[in-house]
């Protein structure tokens, strides 16, 4: 069999592994050892395994990622969703769907400090479903809206797919950082115009909340929006200046946190420890996965599909749009069947030299557009991440009525994403200053 023929074999059978709830971490390991294997050497592969394992463990660019995961555990047990969703609702909660649309700017500001779509889904969830319900809000719309709101987490910086994208094309993670600020925004503008789309069609499925006074207002104000602009403006401000790197800028980021809580009592030693356990957890799934994706990787290199593949891209009759519009519908359809993370590291390997190195697009813009496309994969079936998070908070709502409220937002997240092929100066605006 020729090289190229194993590499597609080997993703077949990295599919077959996952279909049958082998880990993906594991998936991508094995994958990786007995393609390399195949088409090298089996004494040469068992040499690669090791060393990469070892490679990526030790890496000093990877400790960034326990940092920013712990920043997020903190934001979340210390009870700073529930501040911001105040904040939201006394905002808008007074408008037709006002209270699904303060989910979406708390799920925004919650996402500047958690980095996690999964850690801002169950916040959001558990604080603002019982409230939605409280005033009447149909069921589809209000779960929906919080697992839509909840792939924020993934594109607000500080994301830790941006630093694992970051890691594995060695691309500035700060400049990604800077280039997922106005995409964050606009995709939280394009879901609040679903939500009001959706209501003025049917007012009924999300009545208007209470009038807030203006104190009300200003005392919101100092409810978790205090912790997340200071700790925003000192860690990723440093980083954007200079005066940091991502580690340093994660150390620093947690350390504000951890003090401004502990000071103002949102937190005890309970609190702590099941943040630190949670933090482990997550950092260690992350890693192994970073691991696995580079021994996948090694094999997809040199089984030579990348170069194929790139040779095919070059010279279909079409623009490189059209090119880039086909590795996006991949992409849409690998993510409705796995993780948003995995995906990335999956696929890197493969369409990342053909994106940039063939077609000659931006390497940041490439970034945040797949971050975007692969986040649809939370929030579509089967995978769904995000719904069935959603699932588990709200307990009672059926599963099939969450995803039924859904479309609305993954319409909106392409419109999001149809505006940034258009105009790529939004993402590579604020990068380009630095």
């Amino acid at each position: 069999m020729t090289p190229e023929l194993i590499g597609l074999l080997g993703i077949l059978f990295f599919l077959f592994l996952i279909t049958i709830k082998v880990p993906i971490a594991f998936s991508m390991l094995i994958t990786g050892f007995l393609g390399f294997g195949l088409l090298v050497d089996f004494k040469a592969a068992f040499t690669m395994l090791p060393q990469e394992i070892y490679n990526n463990f030790s890496s000093y660019s990877l400790s960034v990622i326990p940092m920013f995961v712990w920043m997020g555990f903190i934001a979340y047990y210390s009870g700073i969703g529930a501040g911001l969703y105040r904040f939201g609702y006394v905002m808008v909660g007074h408008h037709k769907g006002g209270l699904a649309m303060a989910t979406q700017a708390a799920c925004a500001v919650f996402g500047a400090i958690c980095g996690s779509n999964t850690a801002t889904a169950a916040t959001m969830g558990a604080i603002a479903l019982p409230e939605m319900r409280k005033y009447g809000y149909d069921d589809s719309l209000s779960s929906a809206s919080v697992a839509a709101g909840g792939a924020l987490g993934v594109i607000i910086p500080p994301s830790v797919i941006f630093i694992v994208y970051g890691i594995a094309t060695q691309q500035s993670v700060g400049k990604l950082f800077l280039a997922g600020i106005i995409p964050g925004i606009l995709l939280m503008l394009c879901y609040m115009a679903a939500i009001y789309i959706v209501v003025l069609r049917k007012p009924s499925l999300g009545p208007a909340g209470p009038r807030s006074t203006l104190k009300e207002k200003v005392s919101s104000l100092g409810g978790g929006l205090f912790e997340v602009f200071l700790v925003f403006i000192i860690s990723l401000g440093g980083l954007f200046l200079g005066w940091f790197t991502p580690t340093e800028a994660g150390a620093v980021g947690t350390a504000s946190i951890l003090l401004i809580t502990l000071l103002r009592g949102h937190l005890n030693l309970e609190k702590i420890r099941r943040s630190l356990s949670d933090t482990v957890k997550t950092s260690s799934m992350i890693m192994l996965m970073v691991a696995g994706a580079m021994v996948f990787g090694r094999f997809i290199a040199v089984s030579r599909v990348p170069q194929i593949l790139a040779i095919w891209a070059s010279e279909l009759p079409l623009p490189s749009f059209a090119v880039m519009g086909i590795i996006f519908v991949i992409y849409m359809f690998l993510g409705c069947f796995i993780d948003a993370l995995a995906l990335i590291l999956l696929t890197i390997p493969i369409f990342y030299p053909v994106a940039v190195t063939t077609l000659g697009y931006d390497p940041i813009w490439f970034g945040v557009i797949v971050v975007l496309v692969v986040a649809m994969g939370v929030i579509t079936p089967p995978v769904g991440m995000n719904v069935y998070i959603v699932k588990g908070v709200a307990g009672d709502i059926p599963t099939e009525k969450i995803f039924r409220g859904i479309w609305p937002f993954v319409i909106a997240l392409l419109a999001c994403v149809a505006l940034l092929i258009a105009f790529p100066q939004i993402v590579t605006f604020l990068p380009s200053l630095i």
